[in-house]
């Protein structure tokens, strides 16, 4: 598929959060090239005036680390969530570098920060990252298995790609998470044995949008894993296998 990148400003950067723990959200970009047929960040097209499909387009918002210098200079201290609506470091990230901008702004302040991505990319930024007091970042792997990705997130990163980047950074020193969110089909003790080494936390969420995406369950033969009872069996084998880790079900 074929994304239109435009170059937008914007008005403001550091938002407000409604997300438990997170008082900040920054989202450097609009949109998101990783395609994800589940995305909950769809209605951010009702805001921005886009009728395309999600994953062909992505706004990136040029001037955002400029507004971040003004915004984090009068705001209190709280945590700060990198991102909430897109991927930091989806593909255009790595021409534009607004995300790595954005955390050099705030590096001088030493807010805490949360990192939030799909994507190996984000391993580019560890010499930035290492030199945060309080920073955690978060893998998305949803499945261990990449023929269940390429289904459900078509543009976005290999698994094994993602697990090699919670290996760097964790072997790099810094606390790290995965988020499996939501949780696609998937074998729950081959997913556990890949991440256990490299996180000291994992946060599990169901499929919540199921209108999006019952026509590939349909389709695929998966329709069990839309049936609660299947899916919190397979969630409490997670947790067998991850065993002596933080794990939080949404």
């Amino acid at each position: 598929m074929k994304v239109v990148i435009k170059e937008k400003k914007a008005r403001s950067i550091l938002s407000k959060s409604g997300i438990s723990g997170i008082d900040y959200c920054i989202n450097p970009y609009t949109g998101c090239s990783h395609g994800c047929k589940y995305c909950y960040a769809t209605f951010m097209k009702r805001f921005t005036g886009h009728g395309e499909a999600w994953g062909s387009f992505v706004d990136v918002k040029i001037n955002a680390p400029e507004i971040l210098q003004r915004q984090i200079k009068k705001a209190p201290r709280g945590n700060v969530m990198i991102s909430s609506v897109t991927d930091p470091y989806q593909a255009i990230e790595n021409q534009f570098k607004i995300t790595r901008r954005c955390l050099e702004v705030l590096l001088p302040y030493q807010f805490p920060v949360n990192i939030l991505t799909k994507s190996p990319l984000v391993l580019r930024d560890l010499d930035l990252i290492k030199k945060f007091k309080e920073i955690e970042v978060g893998i998305t792997i949803t499945t261990d298995d990449d023929k269940i990705r390429e289904m459900f997130e078509p543009n976005a990163p290999s698994i094994e790609t993602r697990i090699h980047a919670l290996k760097e950074l964790s072997e790099s020193g810094i606390k790290t998470y995965a988020f499996i969110g939501p949780l696609l089909p998937l074998n729950p003790k081959a997913l556990a044995e890949k991440i256990r080494p490299y996180i000291q936390s994992v946060l599990i969420d169901r499929m919540n949008y199921v209108s999006k995406t019952r026509e590939i369950y349909e389709f695929r033969k998966l329709k069990q894993w839309l049936i609660y009872d299947f899916v919190d069996e397979i969630i409490q084998r997670l947790e067998i296998g991850l065993a002596g880790k933080e794990v939080s079900i949404c």
